[in-house]
């Protein structure tokens, strides 16, 4: 679904995964106090109200979104869990992002939650690109600056400005809940025809046009594409990204050399940034390449078969990209250090670790228990089924929730697709949390 992606992606805004305000109130009768963090940064914390005192308390947060009032706050405070919404500095606004400094909000809300009497394991929850997030502060955890430092970075990060970690600030585990893959996501969004920034309206080369019906547009369903459109389209959006990227460090050698003003940062903008093809093609990323699990709704597990997702593409799309909807507003600092990403092909030749806000490339550093949860109704299936690949913890598990949007709610208008019911989606989710915690912590 292009237009939520976008917002995701490009403005942060406030999410309330499908359960609205007055739903989390009732569920968590804990009164959730405000906790300040400091930098900036600040969360809600929720206590369950009954039963024993919790040892294990979740922190969820996400680079831009508010995620005090996220869905698991609620759903994992009344299975008894203590559980801290987290935003950080830069809660709804993506041109503030240093990504670097994310690292140490996550660590104030570690250190926060281990400071509470009776907790003694604290595990991270990254949704949708709350993924990134979780992964880079673990890295940065266990193996310190040197992760993020590098010749083949965009961007690397300060050991003064992230000094100071102990062994207490790792987290005890991580639950990524449709993760994204970090800055692959924006490469991914690109419109691959582009070939003119300064005139991005005028310049589509027509042969590449994912909008076209003659490559395979429908501007009324789920849109067809031949493999090879498919692989000419991802190796344009590559060079694409490629060239934004290569723009973006020259205006920033020229700061560092007086030859630019402002003579610290500079906006960083560009259009037509909604052309996804996993937006408009189930057959785009539609499924996993192995056997996988999958949830079902009646609680059980399907261990057998690729999964195959069953969202419905949006064509909408097409205008979301040529609209205002479709331009990207960053900083150079912003841009460089959380959405952009090297690659020749965006789907499949990606040089994750250019980034530090790559998924892949951190969770490959990280040896606690891993569980990567996607939601079938949305397009995030492989990019799961990844990031479990990359992990070489040796307590790690992947499954698939049938029927989930990519919030976690229910898919309703993929049930009227399918025929299948999925209103367990989000319960199912949260059942599976709680009983996979259990089991270890």
């Amino acid at each position: 679904m292009p237009k939520l992606r976008v917002l995701l992606m490009s403005f942060g805004l406030f999410l309330v995964f499908g359960i609205s305000n007055g739903a989390i109130s009732a569920l968590a009768q804990s009164n959730p106090r405000f906790v300040p963090l400091g930098g900036a940064a600040k969360g809600a914390l929720y206590v369950p109200d009954s039963g024993p005192p919790p040892h294990v308390a979740f922190l969820v947060t996400h680079r831009t979104s508010n995620y005090m009032t996220h869905t698991s706050t609620a759903q994992l405070s009344t299975r008894g869990f203590m559980v801290l919404g987290m935003n950080s500095r830069f809660d709804n606004n993506d041109a503030l992002v240093d990504w670097e400094d994310i690292a140490l909000d996550v660590r104030a809300g570690i250190r926060y939650l281990r400071s509470q009497p009776g907790i003694t394991t604290v595990i991270l929850i990254g949704p949708s690109a709350g993924g990134p997030v979780v992964s880079y502060y673990q890295a940065v955890a266990e193996k310190g600056p040197a992760y993020c430092q590098g010749l083949n970075k965009l961007t690397e990060c300060s050991s003064e400005r992230l000094a100071g970690f102990v062994p207490t600030d790792r987290a005890d585990g991580i639950v990524y809940l449709d993760p994204t893959l970090g800055s692959v996501s924006p490469l991914q969004s690109l419109n691959g025809s582009v070939r003119n920034e300064h005139n991005p309206a005028n310049s589509i080369n027509a042969r590449l046009d994912p909008f076209s019906v003659r490559n395979g547009f429908n501007p009324d369903g789920d849109s067809v594409y031949s493999e090879d459109f498919v692989k000419r389209y991802s190796d344009a959006q590559s060079r694409r990204m490629n060239n934004l990227i290569d723009t973006a460090l020259k205006i920033k050698a020229d700061i560092e050399a007086g030859k630019h003003f402002p003579t610290d940062d500079d906006a960083f903008v560009f259009h037509r940034g909604s052309a996804e093809l996993a937006d408009l093609s189930t057959g785009v990323l539609c499924c996993t390449l192995n056997p996988a699990k999958l949830l079902k709704n009646n609680g059980t597990i399907q261990d057998c078969c690729i999964v195959k997702t069953v969202r419905v593409s949006d064509p909408s799309g097409r205008e979301s990209d040529a609209s205002f909807e479709g331009t990207r507003f960053f900083t150079l600092t912003s841009f460089l250090s959380a959405n952009a990403v090297r690659s020749t092909n965006s789907l499949d030749e990606i040089d994750w670790c250019s980034s530090n806000s790559s998924t892949v490339c951190a969770v490959a550093t990280i040896s606690v228990p891993t569980l990567v949860m996607s939601m079938q109704g949305h397009n995030l299936i492989r990019d799961g089924e990844r990031i479990f690949e990359s992990s070489p913890s040796a307590d790690k598990a992947f499954v698939v929730v049938e029927g989930a949007t990519h919030g976690g709610a229910a898919c309703t208008e993929c049930t009227a697709v399918t025929g299948v019911d999925y209103s367990n989606a989000r319960k199912n989710i949260y059942d599976y949390v709680a009983a996979w915690t259990n089991a270890r912590f």
